[in-house]
């Protein structure tokens, strides 16, 4: 979740970025002033800044170049209706991350909004890694936390691999740390350096995704103001991390086989290709085998991304890691919150080990973060700790029962009655975050988008309606 400041003097266009903002997962802060949101910044910290050119009597450029004063790393993209060159140059020399004309598609600035995300998490991580640089080279990247037999095959392989050139695939269920694995070979690897990027390939609309990975110049495209140079770019003597990478659809598989066949890209409008120095991480949850077996997937394609396939083993084949990760995340959130850091009790460290976690890392680090913040003494008891894992029935609503009644029953109703309420659910638990929540069910996330277009959901962070 981001912490986003916006800023713009027309109430009800604030306000809506406000709800669009809080849909996507994020924090929102509204402000109607330059002056006040100046102030504010100097206070208080800020991932991303959305900014009306006109604030009233003032500019945004204002409050930009306030903005890169207090808070040099934070991100600021300039939202206007009356766009000139000269104000777009302007804004880009200060430091502005994009500029955006209105009215803007929900779906075209959810990306620019992850993009300027991204960006800002790499400055951090880049801040970092330079702190790590006086590290000796075995210890780095050393976040996979497991002493399992599995586990440690991972990491021998990682320090086998990690200082080549080739492209490695990940493999392994949903939840289960593939992209620590990929940071991991970037952070042991002598790209250590250069920036590590990541990209989740199914969140990202099917037209988009050419736009996204290799760019596109200004004009290419209705909505295209600017030159974007693409995520290969960005990763320039770095590690590009595409995660998801079952996917893609296959017009964007062909054009992926090209640039690495031939390390160059050509982004989309242009006339030249730009040469590339990347080394590619791939991870997917799908058998990719099978994936080429129902045309669904290029052949070509998958011998060139496994190369070197690392398979993440599912938590409950290695049950010998469970307690050390929980205690891990027990302290990793109490370090967060400012508290100290609470144990395990032998009856629910025994509770943790007999649970199957269907949803793998991702799932315990969840409940530890529940326990901690439930937790009321030094020690995690058991009702701090979801039902599913106690041992506990889920109880589903009446309408939801699985008996067959005597008089029968429409099963398309009752299925569908099924399949809302678990996606409200999931939505709920990762506050509208539709590419979590997806991960959450074991979706892909055009699967989980076409669900809710099929339940008549609300528009969120996919859709193309114009504001």
């Amino acid at each position: 979740m981001a912490n986003i400041l916006i800023v713009d003097d027309e109430l009800s266009l604030r306000e809506y970025l406000g709800i669009f903002l809080r849909k996507l997962g994020h924090q929102a802060t509204l402000i109607g002033e330059a002056r006040q949101a100046i102030e504010l910044g100097e206070r208080q910290d800020f991932d991303l800044v959305l900014c009306d050119l006109c604030i009233g009597e003032h500019s945004g450029l204002d409050v930009l170049r306030a903005f890169k004063v207090s808070q040099p790393t934070t991100e600021v993209i300039i939202v206007t209706a009356f766009a000139t060159v000269e104000n777009a140059l302007e804004a880009m020399r200060l430091g502005a991350y994009d500029y955006v004309m209105k009215p803007f598609k929900n779906q075209e600035l959810a990306l620019l909004i992850d993009r300027a995300l991204e960006k800002r998490e790499l400055s951090r991580e880049n801040e970092s890694l330079k702190i790590q640089l006086g590290t000796p080279a075995h210890r780095r990247g050393r976040e996979l936390v497991g002493q399992s037999a599995a586990m440690r095959t991972v990491q021998t392989l990682i320090d086998k691999v990690a200082q080549s050139k080739t492209n490695v695939l990940v493999v392994g269920e949903s939840g289960v740390g593939k992209e620590l694995v990929a940071r991991a070979l970037h952070q042991q690897s002598a790209r250590l350096r250069g920036p590590f990027v990541p990209i989740n390939c199914g969140a990202i609309p099917e037209g988009l995704i050419e736009s996204e990975l290799f760019g596109h110049v200004r004009g290419a495209f209705s909505g295209a103001i600017g030159d974007n140079p693409g995520l290969f770019k960005a990763a320039q003597g770095g590690t590009l991390f595409l995660d998801e990478v079952g996917e893609l659809p296959l017009s964007a598989q062909v054009k992926l086989l090209r640039a690495l066949q031939e390390k160059r890209v050509r982004p989309v409008g242009g006339v030249r290709d730009v040469e590339i120095d990347v080394r590619l991480v791939a991870a997917t949850n799908r058998d990719l085998a099978a994936e080429v077996r129902a045309s669904r997937f290029r052949e070509d394609l998958f011998y060139r991304l496994n190369v070197i396939q690392i398979c993440v083993p599912p938590l409950r084949e290695r049950r010998e890691d469970i307690v050390p990760l929980a205690q891990h995340f027990l302290e990793e959130t109490a370090s967060e919150l400012g508290v100290g850091a609470p144990v395990l009790t032998e009856e629910v460290a025994s509770r943790l080990c007999r649970y199957a976690w269907p949803g793998n890392v991702r799932e315990l680090q969840n409940a530890m973060e529940r326990a901690v913040t439930l937790c009321e003494g030094g020690c995690i008891e058991l009702d701090t700790l979801p039902a599913t894992v106690r041992g506990e029935s889920v109880q589903l609503e009446d309408s939801m029962r699985l008996d067959l009644p005597e008089g029968g029953l429409d099963l398309e109703s009752h299925l569908e009655s099924l399949e809302r309420h678990l996606i409200q659910q999931a939505l709920s638990r990762t506050n509208g975050n539709r590419t979590s929540a997806a991960k959450l069910l074991g979706l892909s996330f055009r699967s989980l988008r076409y669900r809710l277009a099929k339940l008549g959901f609300g528009e969120g962070r996919d859709s193309g309606a114009n504001f």
